[in-house]
């Protein structure tokens, strides 16, 4: 694999557009970095598919990335990060090039989540792939093993949010059924993870629904939180990502499509070149 050994910025990689809101809260945080989108969108969704076709899907796309210049990436990506970070980390980044880094979004949410419930029982809301993975409950337990986590699938929340259709009535039923669902799997909830990186455009509408006293926990503040203290603690690695406060966009799709969806996400214009994996 070519890669570029100068300074380059920091990749943000998503099967579809969710990780949009990733990106939205990193560069909330961190706006002085330059960073590279790619969004898998001609291949999407991920959470149906199979751990192995996930991982090299996600494969594919880190090793663009690190090609385009890339020495950290982040997998703004529930079911990439559930599927095929470990993976990627344990084999095939000693043989890329021991000194880059994928980091994905299930760890900083498990590291806070501890610090947020006072039942000590969590929700989990998320694609089914994340949640047939049970990558939550167990990054859960490693570091908060008296914590109860219940996961339910919300599979037609990502097409909703996709089509516009968020804000609409015919949202209701379908947030509302999901809600109910998990509540009724652990009245004792007390925080409820949204482990899908469209569902905080739902925002409104499970917060409607939810019980009196139980937080909602998005994750885009805080992945960016969390890269913002990897960075402190990783000089070398923070000193190899570019500040010019610039970003790309990348897709293996259509782009005209991806500027539509972007405009959802992002609610403002961006430019957006096509790329091909695999």
């Amino acid at each position: 694999m070519k890669v570029n050994s100068e300074s380059g910025p920091i990749g943000i990689f998503d099967s579809g557009y969710g990780g949009l809101t990733i990106l939205h809260g990193i560069r909330q945080l961190l706006p002085q970095y330059d960073y590279l989108y790619l969004g898998d969108n001609a291949r999407a969704p991920y959470g149906p598919r199979s751990f192995d076709v996930v991982y090299e899907f996600t494969r594919q796309a880190v090793q663009r990335l690190f090609e385009l210049g890339c020495h950290l990436v982040i997998l703004g990506c529930n079911t990439a990060s559930a599927k095929a970070l470990r993976t990627i980390q344990q084999h095939d980044l000693p043989l890329w090039d021991p000194e880059r880094r994928v980091l994905g979004v299930i760890r900083p949410t498990a590291e806070v989540i501890g610090h947020l419930t006072r039942s000590r029982h969590v929700g989990i809301l998320a694609t089914e792939g994340t949640i047939r993975s049970e990558s939550y409950t167990l990054e859960i337990h490693k570091l908060w093993p008296d914590i109860r986590v219940s996961g339910v699938a919300c599979p037609f929340w990502v097409p909703l949010v996709e089509y516009n259709e968020a804000d609409s009535p015919g949202a209701d039923y379908f947030v509302k059924k999901r809600i109910d669902q998990i509540m009724r799997l652990d009245p004792e909830i007390d925080c409820l993870v949204l482990g899908c990186t469209h569902y905080p455009l739902l925002m409104p509408k499970i917060l409607k629904y939810l019980p009196d006293g139980v937080r909602v926990v998005p994750q885009g503040e805080y992945v960016a939180e969390s890269l913002q203290q990897y960075l402190q603690r990783h000089q070398p690695i923070e000193q190899r990502c570019s500040r010019g406060g610039g970003v790309r966009y990348l897709t293996t799709e259509n782009p005209e499509k991806f500027r539509e969806q972007a405009q959802i996400f992002l609610h403002e214009p961006v430019e957006v070149e096509n790329i091909t994996l695999g």
